[in-house]
């Protein structure tokens, strides 16, 4: 297998209007922009050739990523006019595909960070015989996610929605947004309309007997849909638990770019990551947080499980704990800010003026 389809751009796009000027793609995880983390692992699976199906603000990646040529990639971009499904998508760009009728592609999510084995998944794939195989994933509660049932052999036997009752839980197995198609499915999808794999393209194989299998692989898988699951994500790449070979540097407790300034005694833990000129003050603690590009983090400031945007400003002593701080914001000294806050881009907050801290 040589070429895959990446797509950009569905669900997971909370991020992107509340707190960054760039769309959550580009926004760096442990240092690169995340789609660098995805290209990377698809290049290390032996993937050359890649279609971006993008939805939203498609002029951003093909600046950024060029060619591709820097990743040892050959890249297109194919953007929607209107959107069209995540089946839809997949049809969009069928006619940037080179592989021949029989030949497996690979199809990946951008939303979603994994430690998947491709090339075991292509490997099942091949040796199964199957039209189509899925990354399956087990969730502790599946009722959140589609779940998806497989016989004793790992062949998929039915794509139920969201359970909404403890008898309809029949499976922890759930779709982990990669697959393997064969090239002559992809042309059987229809063309020029919304469609989802989901609710269409995988009941309808399923009917006309064609073979899905599941591959069930449980190792890294984060849904990426959330803030808090992005700044957890970029941690875990610093760390080393979610597997990349995009991380620029060591992995271990914290990454620290060439460019940033961190004072002797502040202390950098939880796999966080700090940006290019960023600066980070004497006596500050921040702990498995994304600090992006030339933000600052003033003396004495606690900021934990937060991401803070390109260019913001925390004042000293101030505590961040769960928090989203957009690009250009200022947050003056002495606040506290707690979990589910969402402070927008370019805002300002005098100092001394949040609490969420209790009297008792």
């Amino acid at each position: 297998m040589t070429e895959a389809i990446l797509l950009v751009g569905g669900k997971g796009t909370r991020l992107r209007p509340l707190t960054v000027h760039t769309p959550k793609p580009m926004v760096p995880a442990a240092g690169v922009p995340f789609l660098t983390h995805q290209l990377a692992r698809a290049r290390a699976a032996g993937v050359e050739h890649i279609v971006l199906a993008t939805s939203y603000l498609a002029e951003v990646f093909e600046p950024y990523f060029g060619d591709g040529s820097a990743l040892g990639l050959h890249l297109e971009y194919v953007t929607e006019e209107e959107p069209l499904g995540t089946g839809g998508a997949i049809r969009n760009v069928a006619s940037r595909l080179h592989s021949a009728p029989g030949d497996p592609v690979l199809i990946f999510n951008g939303d979603i960070l994994t430690g998947l084995d491709i090339e075991a998944l292509v490997d099942t794939h091949r040796t199964t015989g199957a039209d189509v195989s899925l990354h399956l994933t087990k969730v502790a509660d599946p009722r959140a996610f589609g779940l998806v049932p497989t016989d004793g052999t790992g062949r998929v036997t039915a794509f139920l929605e969201k359970p909404q009752t403890p008898e309809e839980i029949v499976t922890d197995q759930i779709n982990a947004g990669a697959y393997v198609f064969n090239r002559s499915v992809i042309d059987t999808i229809p063309a020029g309309r919304p469609v989802s794999v989901e609710r269409e393209t995988f009941p309808g194989l399923l009917e006309s007997g064609a073979h899905l299998q599941g591959m069930v692989d449980s190792t890294y898988w984060l849904d990426l849909g959330t803030p808090h699951a992005f700044v957890r994500g970029s941690a875990d790449l610093v760390l080393g638990r979610a597997p990349s070979p995009a991380v620029p540097g060591r992995c271990g407790d914290r990454l620290v770019m060439d460019t940033a300034e961190v004072a002797p005694d502040a202390k950098i833990t939880g796999g966080s990551a700090v940006g290019p000129r960023a600066r980070i003050g004497a006596g500050a603690r921040v702990d498995g947080s994304a600090v992006l590009e030339g933000a600052v983090v003033e003396p004495g400031a606690r900021v934990r499980d937060s991401l803070i945007g390109a260019g913001a400003h925390i004042g000293a002593r101030t505590v961040l704990e769960g928090a989203v701080i957009g690009d250009g914001a200022r947050v003056g000294a002495d606040n506290e800010l707690r979990e589910g806050i969402r402070v927008w881009c370019d805002a300002e907050i005098p100092a001394a003026s949040v609490r969420f801290s209790s009297d008792q």
